[in-house]
């Protein structure tokens, strides 16, 4: 199994002079399986790049795993290469919104006013996979979900292979929940988790559905990961406050394995 992040930005896509080392574009994650079998994970700004990338590998089968419907998490997804590939799959997965279906309201938003296009009309062929707790497998890669502590229906998501185990849970609060996520987290291979707010910005943020450097220090202790990659930048964090953030990050947590997420890492989970 292969990961590669294709945008770690929370909240707004973030592009200018400060956020050039770990990237401005919203949360976006490409995993590879053994066979070749390719699941993105959340399609926030960063999969205009990577629908390219499989434009050019003639890539024509993707699952697409949404966390959930905050713009940031799906605002790339009308810009993503295969949806305008008539011999292409798409099969998005999601959880059931509050009102309507997953397909409604993924439909309604590539639609017009907000989008040119009438979704009818996009070439690929789209289905749609509502989930909520649940576990299915996508190739050799099983994959479960499970709810987790944020505003609206949200998911975090564990995929494994026969060789290696990731989470990702890129909007969670464990301030208020401390289980949440737990079970999908417990000794994974790569940990991806949200690490938005300092702990004092975090205090006027209660029940934005978001992490403290605290809480996610102590959400790794308690998961035991090999590995952990912050995730969910704030915006008005450019790169030299989230250096000083993994800094404190990994002092609370213990955890010699801790860094940020960045745009363009590459991890071979193997």
């Amino acid at each position: 199994m292969k990961a590669t992040i294709w945008g770690c930005r929370g909240s707004l896509a973030t592009p200018g002079l400060a956020t050039v080392r770990y990237g401005g574009n919203t949360s976006c994650v490409e995993i590879r399986a053994a066979s070749g079998a390719v699941v993105v994970l959340d399609a926030g700004t960063g999969i205009r790049l990577l629908g390219d990338r499989l434009v050019g590998e003639r890539v024509r089968s993707v699952d697409l795993l949404l966390t959930h419907l905050h713009l940031d998490h799906v605002e790339g997804l009308g810009f993503f290469g295969p949806l305008f590939d008539p011999e292409a799959t798409i099969r998005i997965h999601g959880p059931r919104p509050d009102g309507g279906s997953l397909e409604e309201r993924i439909a309604g938003y590539l639609s017009p006013p907000f989008f040119p296009l009438p979704f009818e009309k996009i070439p690929a062929r789209i289905e749609f996979v509502e989930l909520w707790q649940d576990s299915f497998t996508i190739d050799a890669v099983r994959v479960t979900s499970s709810p987790v502590q944020h505003p609206g229906p949200t998911v975090g998501y564990r995929l494994d292979d026969e060789h290696a185990s990731l989470a990702f849970i890129p909007d969670n609060e464990p301030g208020l929940e401390p289980e949440s996520g737990l079970s999908l987290a417990a000794g994974v291979d790569l940990l991806i988790h949200d690490a938005q707010y300092t702990d004092e910005e975090y205090l006027t943020r209660v029940g934005w559905g978001h992490s403290s450097q605290t809480d996610v220090a102590r959400f790794v202790r308690a998961a035991e990961p090999r590995r952990t990659l912050l995730h969910h930048h704030d915006p008005s964090h450019g790169d030299d406050q989230l250096e000083q953030m993994e800094r404190t990050v990994r002092e609370l947590s213990g955890s010699d394995t801790l860094q940020l997420a960045r745009e363009q890492l590459e991890l071979d989970l193997s």
